[in-house]
């Protein structure tokens, strides 16, 4: 599942990088509530961490900054499933 997690967020970072923001706006909501439920039940760390990113994407979101965070959901993002969400 984590994979289908990381194809997600990997699309939704080239439809930041496309301009296409309203798109990569809707897609990255439904990946962070597709999420969720998969870090709630993580550990402490690892919910701290979705939480520092998802604080940090939210930022560049509010600021209009899409190539950061296109940058956020392609590396950091997808780091962050692939370390505590791979089973």
């Amino acid at each position: 599942m984590s994979a289908m997690f990381v194809e997600q967020a990997q699309q939704c970072a080239t439809l930041f990088r496309l301009g296409r923001d309203v798109e990569a706006g809707l897609a990255m909501i439904d990946l962070a509530a597709a999420l969720q439920p998969s870090f709630d039940q993580a550990d402490a760390d690892n919910q701290h961490q979705w939480l520092q990113v998802l604080s940090l994407m939210l930022e560049c979101q509010e600021a209009q900054n899409w190539l950061a965070l296109a940058d956020y959901l392609e590396y950091e993002l997808t780091q962050l499933i692939t370390d505590s969400l791979s089973v």
